[in-house]
């Protein structure tokens, strides 16, 4: 990968396999399936394919609200997908999710199957099937889904601009780093700003647009996100920090956060979900039943 002024484009870009840098062997220029690869199938109306990176936070985190709440329908299934491994290219993956990114959702509680892909739509469509977590009356149900789209366009700039360039790029380059760290304060500023006058991001009540913002803001403002906490001076952003901490202290918050994880702390990783008893018995820090 090159720098700045030693690099000129050619006429017609071709695929080079090896100049891909972390996540050379799962990127190509195609859609589609690589290989057969059935999605299993569990007990639960829903059934939840994902990995705990902050997209799939988010919707374990809502699911585990919605259970909290009451919602007895919103019991689920969580399968692990291995994205470095190539799973979501599995046949069942691309056709419940035909972009190959996780989270993917499937809803198996009607008569015919509903496969809901993107992260976003995934919690939008689950807080209109329970009626939670979205406010029904105008102007707070604006304010909701302008900060979930606010998110879903805002965190490319965040993981595929500075996370990217800052840290898994083959090499440091200061453009590219320089523009999208910018851009990331110019967002945390946004948030800092706009919580300085509210509790949460649609007003003084708990949404899913603090469900979809807090996976990566959140964790960015305490630190935990490309281990770039000093470099950006996440602690002067208070408002942020206020708000990231009152979610992180949620009981499902908890949760959500542990499910389809695979790195870490071993007490905090619980690779599939598929009872609320496996929090207490099958994270990686408990010993392993024989059979």
């Amino acid at each position: 990968m090159s720098d700045a002024s030693d690099y000129t484009p050619p006429k017609i870009w071709s695929w080079n396999k090896q100049n891909g840098g972390k996540f050379a062997n799962i990127n190509r220029p195609i859609a589609g399936a690589t290989h057969d690869q059935a999605l299993p199938v569990g007990r639960h109306p829903l059934q939840l394919y994902s990995l705990a990176t902050p997209n799939g936070v988010k919707v374990t985190v809502m699911l585990e609200e919605l259970l909290a709440l009451g919602h007895r329908g919103a019991e689920y299934d969580a399968w692990l997908i291995r994205i470095n491994e190539g799973d979501q290219f599995g046949s069942g993956f691309v056709e419940v999710n035909p972009n190959s990114k996780i989270p993917a959702l499937l809803d198996r509680s009607g008569a015919t199957p509903i496969r809901v892909f993107e992260s976003g739509a995934i919690l939008s469509y689950l807080a209109e099937k329970f009626g939670a977590l979205l406010p029904t009356t105008q102007p707070a149900r604006a304010e909701c889904l302008s900060w979930l789209f606010w998110q879903m366009g805002s965190a490319p700039y965040l993981g595929g601009g500075f996370g990217h360039f800052y840290a898994y790029a083959p090499s440091k380059m200061a453009y590219p780093i320089d523009r999208f760290a910018m851009e990331v304060k110019r967002q945390l500023d946004v948030l800092d700003r706009h919580l300085a006058q509210h509790a949460y991001l649609a007003g003084e009540h708990y949404s899913i647009a603090d469900i979809a913002v807090w996976p990566w803001y959140g964790a960015l403002a305490k630190g935990l996100l490309y281990e770039a906490g000093e470099f950006l001076q996440v602690q002067d952003y208070q408002h942020v920090q206020r708000w990231a901490d009152s979610i992180a202290a949620r009981p499902a918050v908890q949760r959500g956060r542990m499910v389809n994880r695979t790195w870490g702390d071993p007490a905090s990783q619980l690779p599939e979900r598929h009872d609320a008893a496996d929090f207490d018995t099958k994270t990686q820090d408990k010993p392993a039943k024989p059979g």
